[in-house]
């Protein structure tokens, strides 16, 4: 267009050659939005998984729900809830203290999504062939609309297993944690028909050593597991305070022990415990987190006295496992918003994602999304199938070893696919930002890697069994790829030698990992993709940056099946 395009005739008319500056250019060679598109049917990956992994009974809901995910009304909600912080008030104005974080409405409404599709809820509520893995699909496609609400919505997820070991505390929450409504209310519990559950167990001197925790619990009368204790100390770490009751680790004569305590007495009145402040996080800043002192808070025990962490830690898996699977959906969220961009923008002369470097780059971050879906899809099905001991060995250590692993990297992968997209991914406006912000979390949440790390030896240690599982999966694949059966070899052969394990356990869950996505990608994906991952993660090539994939691969098959087609 000619920069000195008159204006139209019926247009307003500025005087002299004013009137020559109001069209400057026109806007060419920028890509469409992504969004709405369907979440389930532009992701072939995802689609495939869940049929392989056991829910294929559930693809009619996943497609509906992957519509509402990717559809702009429900991105929007993302993007509101980020840009008004949630705000803590002590007191209400005439001095009662209420302890109330207020959340933008757009919060409220992403939970609602949430809890209505049963993300809090459904294998617990239609356990089955395929429960865990439908789950995890539809939070996969959640939580890249927005990662922070999640947080709530897996502790609720993640307590049932706990509370269950003590069943009269079952009988009376149950049914509310398990109930698809959102109810966000500053109430007692007995005057709500749903709620939320979170979790304290972090104090300032320990962190993740919760058992340096100070917080005493006095029993109120008679002593031991479903009896009702006061609670005396404070907890550094309470994610989600507005949540109806949380787990809580506390000491007792018999060591720690662990408590459910909710927000309010059975009497309506308000339970002590306060909220110092909120967090000031750099990330999942939709979410509060919060510090807060316990003055007696009333709790009752869950699981046996001295046996806190034994209790609680089947939800702390749980949760691990949900990192898991916010991590793979914060890579599939940015590789297709990298794809999505170079496919639609051209530069030097071709389309950005013809060129051959950027092929390199988006394949490796295709690559990379994903071996971690695959992973993560393949504990799903363990989960689905507890009942069988090979599944049960293999979910205890493919859980820490999956969230060490994916979660660790998933920051580097961020940041990747915002410098595909160059300038425009930086701004705000854009979803990278809050992907990039969010993508260290669930690397330190719920553990951070040395922890998982650690828990893997623990593992190894108690269950030697679980090694087994592992290798026997693992080796499924043997046969289809030299590569692969080199790495597999080697691996097993440095497991035999036990000496200063715990110095090279990143090293030894590195390669774990690795192994069993390729493993997966052997078995069930694209030729493609498994020859490049093989290639490239199997292999030391002398680059470790995204883009490193050596020649002979098929950069463009990987990119077309991975990216999403809109526009």
């Amino acid at each position: 267009m000619n920069a000195r395009q008159p204006l139209p005739q019926d247009a307003a008319q500025p005087s002299g050659d004013d009137r020559y500056l109001a069209v400057t250019h026109e806007v060419f060679n920028q890509p469409p939005a992504l969004e709405d598109y369907n979440l389930f049917e532009q992701d072939k990956a995802l689609q495939e998984a869940v049929a392989r992994e056991g829910a294929a009974a559930a693809t009619g809901d996943l497609k509906q729900f992957g519509a509402l995910a990717g559809a702009t009304e429900t991105i929007e909600l993302g993007f509101r809830a980020n840009e008004n912080k949630p705000v803590f008030n002590t007191h209400d104005r005439f001095g009662h203290r209420i302890d109330q974080v207020d959340f933008h409405p757009a919060y409220h409404q992403l939970m609602s999504l949430a809890m209505e599709n049963g993300l809090h809820s459904s294998p617990w509520a239609n356990p089955g062939s395929g429960a865990h893995v439908a789950r995890a699909a539809k939070y996969y496609m959640h939580s890249q609309v927005e990662a922070s609400h999640c947080c709530p919505i897996t502790m609720t997820f993640a307590a049932i297993p706990s509370i269950r070991k003590q069943p009269e505390l079952a009988a009376i929450w149950e049914a509310k944690i398990l109930a698809n409504n959102y109810d966000p209310r500053n109430l007692p519990d007995s005057e709500k028909q749903s709620v939320t559950i979170g979790m304290a167990m972090t104090e300032k001197q320990g962190g993740s050593d919760v058992r340096a925790n100070t917080t005493r619990a006095y029993a109120t009368g008679t002593e031991g597991p479903g009896q009702a204790y006061e609670l005396v100390g404070h907890k550094w770490f309470v994610s989600a305070p507005m949540c109806d009751a949380f787990l809580v680790l506390a000491q007792t004569q018999s060591g720690l022990s662990c408590f459910l305590m909710p927000r309010w007495r059975p009497d309506g009145s308000k339970n002590p415990w306060q909220i110092q402040r909120l967090k000031n996080k750099m990330g999942n800043v939709a979410n509060a987190s919060s510090e807060a002192e316990l003055r007696g808070a009333l709790a009752w025990m869950v699981g046996e006295e001295g046996r806190g962490v034994p209790t609680i830690i089947e939800m702390v898996a749980m949760t691990r496992f949900d990192c898991m699977i916010g991590s793979s959906a914060g890579m599939r969220q940015a590789f297709a918003q990298a794809s999505h961009h170079c496919h639609h923008r051209s530069a030097f002369g071709n389309r950005l994602s013809e060129q051959p470097l950027m092929q390199n780059v988006l394949a490796d971050l295709a690559l990379e999304s994903e071996a971690a879906l695959a992973y993560t899809m393949r504990v799903a099905r363990s989960l689905d199938n507890q009942h069988l001991e090979h599944e049960r060995l293999l979910a205890r250590l493919a859980t820490p070893v999956g969230k060490y692993w994916i979660c660790k990297r998933t920051p580097n992968h961020a940041y990747e696919a915002m410098e595909c997209i160059g300038g425009s991914g930086v701004m705000e406006d854009c979803i990278m930002p809050r992907l990039l912000r969010e993508s260290p979390v669930n690397a330190i949440w719920e553990g951070s890697g040395n922890v998982q790390c650690l828990d893997t030896l623990r593992a190894l240690q108690k269950e030697p069994d679980t090694l087994d599982a592992f290798f026997n999966e693992a080796a499924e694949a043997r046969g289809s790829d030299a590569r692969f059966d080199r790495f597999l070899a080697q691996l097993q052969n440095d497991f035999a030698d036990i000496s200063d394990v715990e110095y090279r356990a990143r090293n030894l869950v590195d390669r774990l990992a690795l192994l069993m996505q390729a493993s997966l990608l052997l078995r069930n994906s694209d030729t493609a993709v498994a020859d490049a991952f093989c290639a490239s993660r199997l292999e030391h090539n002398g680059g470790l940056n995204y883009g490193n994939l050596p020649s002979g691969t098929n950069p463009a098959a990987i990119i077309k099946r991975a990216t999403p087609v809109v526009g």
